[in-house]
């Protein structure tokens, strides 16, 4: 049995190097994300409510009323946020912030190597006297 056109293109699709990629990075930051969460509930949370004389963070809450405000949790998850956000600017996007640094500077700094022939306009040598493209003879360098 032919299989379908749709079902090529939607298997072309999800086996491209992008999709596959992304699915994985995707599955490698939810498990990071639980190490964090562990990490910051298993230890931060304890220490800080420990330090603060209250226990532990994340068990923290206020009732008003009838209502339980679980501030503690909260607070633990912004906690959690910004370790994520720090080691992944850190690991991540500064590095690579540093390293488009370099790569401009060093694109800045290369000398021209060629240079527009004023006939037909295509790139060619700047030492070049005559057009590799249109014959045309040029001005000789100066």
């Amino acid at each position: 049995m032919k299989q379908p056109k749709i079902a090529k293109e939607f298997g072309g699709f999800i086996t491209k190097g992008n999709v596959v990629q992304l699915a994985i990075a995707f599955v490698i930051g939810v498990a990071f994300s639980a190490v964090v969460t562990g990490f910051t509930t298993g230890i931060v949370s304890p220490l800080i409510g420990e330090v603060g004389g209250t226990g532990n963070l994340a068990n923290q809450s206020t009732m008003i009323g009838k209502s339980t405000f679980h501030w503690g949790a909260f607070l633990a998850d912004v906690i959690n946020f910004l370790i994520v956000a720090a080691i992944l600017f850190f690991l991540i996007v500064w590095p690579l912030l540093r390293f488009e640094e370099r790569r401009k500077a060093k694109e800045i700094a290369a000398p021209v190597s060629t240079k527009e022939c004023p006939f037909c306009k295509e790139t060619i040598p700047i030492q070049a006297s005559r057009c590799g493209h249109c014959t045309s003879q040029l001005a000789t360098p100066g």
